[in-house]
């Protein structure tokens, strides 16, 4: 699975870099996050329960920072096992440019999943994976663009 996007999100690439790179903001923003801590600088551990389609999992995960060019952009990737559903793994190469007052954050992710999840179909799959990874981005927009959110 490939999937592009972007979104806009009213705040400095600075401000932006330091919301994907702190896991109190990473954990509220990560649908279903249970759990997320910092191993190192560069490495999380991470709980995340999913439902996708009639399969509802509790991935443990892995997570690597790589290739960090603050303030600019990284590569995260990651692995998932959950148990009977199955393991998810996969990266996203992620951008930040500054336009105007605005921080446009560019991401290219590939994944694939296996186990009972990859018996769902594709569609499926890609539909939820959009939708997560889109719901992802929305609560990072909200928490980095307003400072009351990020406070609480």
């Amino acid at each position: 699975m490939e999937m592009t996007g972007e979104e806009r999100i009213a705040a400095s690439r600075e401000t932006v870099w330091r919301g994907l790179n702190d896991p109190d903001i990473l954990k509220r923003c990560i649908p279903g996050c249970q759990s997320l801590e910092m191993k190192s600088p560069t490495e999380l551990a991470a709980i995340v329960k999913v439902k996708i389609g009639p399969v509802s999992a509790t991935f443990n995960g892995h997570v690597t920072l790589s290739n960090l060019n603050p303030p600019l952009s990284y590569r995260i990737s990651g692995e998932g096992k959950g148990g009977m559903a199955g393991f998810a793994k996969g990266g996203a190469d992620v951008t930040l440019n500054e336009e105007n007052d605005e921080t446009v954050l560019r991401y290219d992710v590939k994944a694939e999943v296996g186990g009972k999840l990859a018996q769902l179909g594709s569609r499926l799959i890609d539909s939820t994976a959009k939708k997560l990874a889109q719901q992802f981005f929305t609560n990072l927009n909200v928490a980095v663009s307003d400072p009351s959110e990020a406070a609480g």
